[in-house]
C-alpha cells in the first residue's frame, strides 16, 4: 500500500451564512460567524486520511494561534506533519466564505503563509517512490507545484493534479498527471490553454464525473440533505488519491471518490467537525 503526500494550502476559514449572495455593491447581513479548518491542501489530506491512507502534509502555516491549532488538528487526524513549516512573522492563510440557503458558496482566499512555500517543500517530495501518490492543487506558488510534480514523477510516484483554483500550467506538468482533476469550468480553461492531459478526470457535481470519456453518475443526495458544497471537490480528490495509493483500479477509485464527495455536502465546512 502506497502513501499519499499532499502538497498544498492550509487556511483558517471564516464562514457566514446568507439568504442569497450579494450583487456587486450590495450589502447583506450574514448569520453567525464560524472559524473552521480549510484550505484545499489540508482538506484533501484529511479526506485521504479518513479514507484510510497513510498521509503526509507538506505546507506552511503562520506563527499564530490558528496555525498552531491547525497543525495539532492534522496530527489528531493521523496526518504526518513532520514536513509542515511554520513561517515566522507571517499570518496563516485565511478564507472568507459565504454560504447561501441552497448550500452554494463564494470564497475569497488570503494566502498568508501559503505564499511562502519554496524549495524546502519541493525537497520533501524526495521521500516518495513507486506506489506512492503526490496530490497537489493550485492555491500555493505554481513554481513549487510544478517542481514537486516533476520530481515526484521522476522518482516513480503517481501524480494527481487538481487544477483548482485554475491557473495555466506548463504542458509537461499537465502531461505528467494521472489524472488531472478538473471541474467543468477548469476543463474548458485547460482546453483553451492548449495543454493536453494524458489522463483527464472531469467532475460535474451532482451529475457525476468522467475519466477519459467514461462517465459515472454521482451518488444521489436529496436536495434537502445538502448543507454545504464547500468541501465536496476536496473530499473527492482526497478519497481518489487514497484509493489509487491502495492500488484500486479506475472504476473503484472513482466510485470511492464520488461517495466521499456526496458525503461531504451533508455537513457544514470543508472538513467534518471542522472547528478550530
Amino acid at each position: 500500500m502506497g502513501r499519499v503526500m499532499v502538497l498544498g494550502s492550509l487556511n483558517v476559514d471564516l464562514v457566514t451564512r446568507v439568504e442569497r449572495h450579494p450583487r456587486p455593491g450590495e450589502t447583506l447581513l450574514g448569520e453567525g460567524l464560524e472559524q473552521l479548518a480549510g484550505g484545499k491542501g489540508a482538506n484533501q489530506a484529511v479526506a485521504a486520511a479518513r479514507a484510510g491512507a497513510q498521509v503526509a502534509m507538506v505546507g506552511c502555516v503562520g506563527d499564530d494561534a490558528g496555525g498552531a491549532a491547525y497543525v495539532e488538528r492534522l496530527r489528531g487526524h493521523g496526518v504526518d506533519v513532520s514536513c509542515m513549516r511554520v513561517v515566522e512573522g507571517e499570518a496563516s492563510g485565511h478564507a472568507l466564505i459565504a454560504v447561501d440557503d441552497r448550500g452554494e458558496n463564494t470564497i475569497i482566499v488570503i494566502p498568508g503563509a501559503n505564499a511562502r512555500l519554496d524549495d524546502t517543500e519541493v525537497d520533501a517530495v524526495d521521500d516518495l517512490g513507486p506506489g506512492d501518490v503526490l496530490l497537489v492543487q493550485l492555491e500555493v506558488p505554481l513554481p513549487v507545484v510544478c517542481a514537486a510534480v516533476r520530481r515526484a514523477s521522476h522518482r516513480g510516484a503517481r501524480v494527481v493534479v487538481n487544477t483548482a483554483p485554475y491557473a495555466a500550467l506548463p504542458d509537461d506538468v499537465v502531461a505528467l498527471a494521472d489524472p488531472v482533476v478538473a471541474n467543468e469550468h477548469e476543463m474548458v480553461a485547460l482546453a483553451e490553454s492548449g495543454a493536453v492531459a494524458s489522463s483527464l478526470l472531469v467532475t460535474f457535481g451532482a451529475n457525476g464525473a468522467s475519466w477519459d470519456g467514461e462517465t459515472v453518475p454521482a451518488h444521489s443526495v436529496a436536495a434537502e440533505d445538502v448543507v454545504d458544497t464547500t468541501g465536496a471537490g476536496d473530499a473527492f480528490c482526497g478519497a481518489l488519491a487514497a484509493a489509487l495509493a491502495e492500488g484500486s483500479d479506475r472504476a473503484e477509485a472513482l466510485d470511492r471518490a464520488l461517495a466521499a464527495g456526496a458525503a461531504a455536502v451533508r455537513h457544514a465546512g470543508a472538513q467534518p467537525d471542522p472547528h478550530l
